[in-house]
């Protein structure tokens, strides 16, 4: 009888480690050396929290000494920096508006299209429509991942993050000045290091933006329907050590991952803040939300300077 348990433990353990595992995308290797400064603050919004894996808490005092202490990440950076960022305008010359951003090691090209007309059911209704695609190219992760197109469906993943792209974009958009046309974003993920959801909406922005900008010259539009910039970045706890914007390494073993979304004037659009191996304090909840808004802040920045460099 004992060695039948020993056999049922194994097996009813071992599929949740498995599951684990599967549902981390691999990184890849190479590295780049660009860099951005700066430091933000917070405003309330949106909050959507989901927990899962409610197991060993973590506690405001542990949280507190390691993030005061030294910690060490595998690219040297502090607990409170960005990876190096780049954003590389025209990169598709075809494009309305076209953005290859760099963070780290994660890019994600990002294309506008602008096209005249309307979803049905929006017809007639003098506004317009903003919506996202997301895509993951088969090498942009260690091991080949198939094409959605194989499989003959779109992941779950895939249409969650297609969402999030439109209504964090959706939400800065006068759409009634927009008129009855549709932007389309579409953000392919070139190669993944973490972080290519809040990639893809800080690029998708600036590549709007740009498709925006050339309308006004054009004497298309009387002004760009953008109202503000949006950006994303994601934040999270590892070993006691609020972190800012996490790798693969690090997003992999991560007791809390977290999503912010937030638009220029401070105000949040959406956060996603999971509970992986642990639960977490609201005291923690607020520190994550502060150091991801100084992480915002910066993308802001260099996405300011490539537009001004672009008019």
């Amino acid at each position: 009888m004992r060695r039948t348990n020993r056999k049922y433990c194994k097996q009813t353990f071992r599929p949740h480690a498995r599951f684990r595992t599967a549902s981390r995308q691999v990184p890849d290797l190479v590295r780049t050396s660009e860099s951005v400064h700066c430091r933000p603050s917070l405003a309330p919004g949106i909050l959507c929290l989901r927990m899962r894996e409610m197991t060993n808490p973590v506690r405001p005092s542990s949280l507190e000494s390691a993030s005061a202490a030294a910690f060490f990440r595998s690219d040297n950076r502090a607990a409170h920096e960005l990876r190096p960022m780049r954003l590389t305008p025209h990169f598709v010359r075809t494009a309305e508006g076209s953005v290859l951003i760099e963070l780290g090691n994660t890019r994600v090209l990002c294309n506008a299209t602008i096209e005249l007309g309307v979803p049905g059911w929006m017809r007639n209704s003098g506004r317009g429509w903003v919506t996202a695609e997301y895509g993951m190219l088969p090498r942009a992760t260690l091991t080949r991942t198939a094409r959605e197109s194989e499989r003959g469906k779109v992941s779950g993943r895939t249409h969650e993050i297609q969402r999030l792209i439109g209504r964090s974009l959706r939400a800065v958009v006068d759409r009634r000045a927009l008129g009855e046309r549709t932007v389309i974003l579409d953000c392919d993920v070139l190669q993944a290091d973490g972080g290519t959801r809040t990639a893809a909406i800080t690029g998708a922005c600036a590549a709007m933006a740009l498709a925006m900008q050339s309308m006004v010259k054009a004497g298309t539009l009387a002004a760009s329907p953008l109202r503000q910039l949006v950006a994303a970045v994601s934040v999270g706890i590892v070993e006691k050590a609020i972190l800012l914007d996490l790798a693969y390494e690090e997003d992999s073993q991560a007791d809390v991952d977290m999503n912010v979304v937030m638009a220029a004037d401070d105000e949040l659009v959406e956060v996603q803040a999971t509970g992986e191996r642990s639960t977490f304090p609201r005291t923690a909840l607020g520190s994550m939300l502060d150091l991801a808004a100084d992480g915002i802040r910066q993308m802001f920045q260099a996405t300011q300077a490539m537009l001004e460099a672009e008019r």
